[in-house]
């Protein structure tokens, strides 16, 4: 079952997919813990050859605390190409028959994110099924708008519309109401195999855990400092904070506003020597659904810059 997964970095002994490391599950914040256990951007990708439809066994809970919020339907979404085709899901013990458009091809199946599935094996209807290929290994280190809140569904936030188009294997990373740069998730970063890495951080160091400016710059100095201690030669991109009404003037409890964390945040980036991508100017209001998320078209101006940013910061990477 295992060979099939891509995005899940850990698995807990029980077989769960989880998306920090559960040997060092102690040094991380409870709220960073909670989400690194809801697979976001975690699926499925085979090759069909003769294959009718897919069987995948499991074991699902009904949501609970955040999720509840999430605004993806419990859905199966597989992907052929940018053809998606759903197959409801629910909580419980089951098996999904999912309907392959064609006998042939390779396909991507996108989980019920928010029913957090516990994955017990995939079996072809007909024809074999094999893994495909592995791609170059994508970090995306976020909170919740990198988790995929507000998208439709999964396979539509941004870090999945980016990682298609630059065929790359997305890991995101994304925890929504944390990623405050804590060290010990920059220490996991650098535990995994990449080839590419973009941080996404600084929102919830306005209001949920107040930084100033000062202490946010140190933290993503020291963030990149441990990244940089696993990943010396990987390419890095930093993308600040995106637009946020309520915040962008407004000081928090240690008198910053969003718009000086977003320049504590391009500052250490770039003094850090990473490539930089300002999110101030990437989204108007417009794109909020709730005036702190954006919603799918938010999710694809995202894609874009993001997309455009990682491919101009792999090529730098690679000239001579």
């Amino acid at each position: 079952m295992r060979e099939f997964v891509r995005g899940a970095p850990w698995w807990t002994e029980d077989g769960r997919m989880v998306r920090a490391d559960p040997a060092d599950w102690e040094r991380l914040p409870g709220d960073t813990w909670d989400r690194a256990g809801m697979p976001a951007g975690v699926r499925l990708e085979f090759t069909a050859r003769g294959v009718s439809a897919v069987e995948v066994a499991y074991t699902a809970s009904p949501p609970e605390g955040a999720d509840t919020h999430r605004a993806a339907p419990a859905l199966f979404t597989l992907l052929t190409g940018e053809e998606a085709i759903d197959t409801p899901a629910s909580p419980g013990e089951h098996r999904a028959l999912i309907q392959l458009p064609a006998p042939d091809g390779e396909f991507t199946l996108h989980l019920p994110e928010t029913l957090r599935p516990a994955l017990h094996g995939i079996h072809p209807v007909d024809g074999t099924l094999t893994p495909t290929a592995r791609r170059p290994r994508w970090l995306v280190y976020g909170d919740s708008i990198a988790e995929g809140w507000s998208a439709s569904r999964p396979h539509l936030a941004w870090p999945a519309l980016a990682g298609r188009a630059l065929g790359v294997e997305t890991v995101n990373l994304g925890y929504a109401g944390a990623a405050r740069g804590e060290l010990a998730s920059a220490e996991q970063l650098a535990s995994l195999d990449a080839d590419l890495i973009t941080l996404a951080l600084g929102t919830n160091c306005w209001s949920r855990v107040p930084h100033s400016a000062r202490l946010l710059y140190e933290t993503l100095r020291a963030f990149l400092d441990l990244v940089r201690r696993g990943h010396p030669d990987v390419p890095v991109l930093v993308l600040s904070p995106v637009l946020r009404p309520d915040a962008e003037a407004v000081p928090n409890a240690l008198g910053a506003t969003l718009r000086d964390l977003r320049t504590a945040v391009e500052r250490a980036a770039l003094d850090a020597g990473t490539e930089l991508l300002p999110g101030g100017g990437l989204l108007d209001a417009g794109h909020l659904v709730d005036g702190v998320h954006p919603g799918d078209a938010g999710h694809r101006v995202l894609a874009e810059a993001v997309t455009a940013a990682a491919a101009k910061t792999r090529a730098a990477a690679v000239r001579p």
